[in-house]
């Protein structure tokens, strides 16, 4: 397995297209509303890329055909902004967005809430928050990188949810994909040791009933739940320093560096 480990260069070009990509998910919040469709989200979050002369790391990648994956509700990721999927009161979505500035890449997503939710939703958002939070709090030099996964999927299960095994976390920076896979359902003290200058995502999407995904088949991306319940994701891309961590697309200040 090769995992880069980032020069300081490196680290500082994907911090800041990391800060940039943080930056989207502020800016968009203000449109997340009912009425609006997705499509319309995603044209805003491109233009605001672009403006930045960035370049939406979504738009092409594998055929994917726009700058964003907004997924609500039932659906896990990648969904694809539509037209047709207008909000509606007590939708909850998460946006997910990668930029790539000067060559360098950020990644991260968080959910929006429309209005006034139920609170099995709040509960669900709420406790997939709780398992990032967990997950960063795992990252520091040396530490094995399956304990994300464990303490991520020891939570969401005590909450009474279930964790997607499907998809994961994974090193970013110089790629959009690179190694390590980072899951969010592992044995505890599992796979490579964390080492300082690594960059990589934790991105938890925790389900209310069960924890399979179907693809849809008529576009290839859209990941839904297998019974129609809800489903929730957070995403921050984080550097492995010599003493913890730093949250790179963490713009509103939540995190300290360790």
């Amino acid at each position: 397995m090769n995992i880069i480990i980032k020069t300081k260069e490196q680290i500082d070009g994907i911090r800041k297209s990391s800060k940039l990509a943080g930056e989207v998910l502020l800016y968009i919040a203000d449109f997340v509303k009912e009425g609006v469709s997705t499509y319309y989200l995603d044209q805003l979050i491109n233009n605001y890329i672009v403006e930045r002369n960035a370049i939406p790391a979504t738009m092409n990648y594998n055929g994917f055909p726009k700058s964003c994956c907004i997924s609500p509700n039932d659906v896990v990721c990648h969904g694809i902004p539509s037209e047709d999927v207008i909000l509606k009161n007590g939708d909850i979505l998460n946006i997910d967005v990668t930029t790539i500035l000067n060559g360098y890449f950020g990644d991260t997503s968080k959910m929006f809430i429309v209005g006034e939710t139920s609170e099995t939703a709040m509960k669900l958002v709420n406790a997939t928050k709780h398992c990032l939070d967990l997950g960063i709090q795992q990252v520091r030099p040396g530490n094995y990188f399956g304990n994300i996964g464990y303490v991520i999927s020891r939570y969401a299960i005590a909450q009474g949810f279930t964790v997607v095994y499907e998809y994961c976390g994974h090193g970013v920076g110089i790629e959009f994909h690179e190694e390590p896979q980072v899951d969010h359902a592992a044995r505890k003290n599992s796979g490579p040791k964390m080492k300082p200058g690594m960059t990589f995502t934790i991105e938890p999407m925790i389900n209310e009933g069960k924890p399979r995904v179907k693809v849809d088949e008529t576009d290839g991306w859209t990941a839904r739940t297998v019974d129609k319940k809800l489903s929730a994701q957070f995403e921050h891309t984080i550097l492995v320093t010599e003493t913890g961590y730093e949250v790179l697309t963490d713009v509103a200040n939540e995190y300290q560096i360790s």
